[in-house]
């Protein structure tokens, strides 16, 4: 399959590719570089419930997706789109800048083997640079913004609380840009998009942007990563 144009040009990912090979980036992420894992948040849930529903926003949804799935206790991930309408959410619109959406991720998982604060630090940590407004690295409009969409007022409670301790701790050398809102609805995307980086690894814009986050997810997270051998459903 093409890779939309939008993404990222050849050139760009000509120049990425050989960055990477001569700098040996450990933990990049087309943005932020980090070299150490992020504190654990001071304010986490402690659930007796076996499934729970999270949506995060970080960039591109094919390498959120695929460092998402890859943590032991996520049970499914949908790529998608939330913050605007059902008629606009569609790859098509939403590449627009018009749309309101992000792309974003759904992620469904057992908060008895993980919880939504430790999804929040890797999130922060590895998936993506909350520092960047509107973009990631190579990708820019507010389609590729960060934004946590918490389900429950007790996911608000965690993700601003961490924020916070996040910034008071000095944790980037910017400050947080990353929204915090209520997820009103969450649209599955096309099927093509669902496991883009799993069905393609060897396009350029996977090996430059998403395969360090990977590579990132297992050196910094160890104890959580898993390696992904299974293919789910698209829940629309």
């Amino acid at each position: 399959m093409t890779m939309p144009t939008s993404k990222i040009s050849v050139f760009v990912l000509a120049l990425g590719l050989l960055l990477v090979a001569a700098i040996g980036v450990r933990t990049m992420v087309f943005g932020q570089t980090t070299t150490q894992k992020l504190p654990a948040p001071a304010v986490d849930e402690h659930s007796t419930a076996h499934s729970e529903t999270a949506v995060f926003a970080g960039g591109c949804f094919w390498g959120v997706q695929t460092t998402f799935e890859r943590i032991k206790g996520v049970k499914a991930t949908t790529a998608g789109y939330s913050g605007g309408s059902k008629e606009t959410a569609n790859y098509r619109d939403v590449s627009s800048e018009t749309s309101g959406h992000a792309e974003s991720v759904k992620v469904v998982f057992d908060p008895t083997r993980i919880t939504y604060g430790t999804l929040l630090r890797v999130f922060f940590s590895v998936v993506h640079d909350p520092t960047q407004l509107n973009r990631q690295g190579p990708d820019v409009g507010t389609s590729y913004r960060s934004v946590i969409f918490y389900a429950s007022p007790e996911q608000q409670r965690i993700a601003s609380a961490y924020i916070a301790q996040l910034d008071a701790a000095h944790a980037f050398p910017k400050k947080i840009v990353t929204q915090v809102v209520p997820l009103d609805a969450f649209y599955a995307a096309e099927d093509y998009h669902q496991d883009y980086a799993e069905k393609n690894p060897d396009n350029p814009y996977i090996q430059v942007c998403d395969i360090p986050k990977v590579k990132a997810l297992k050196e910094q997270f160890p104890e959580l990563f898993q390696d992904y051998t299974r293919k789910y459903p698209v829940e629309r």
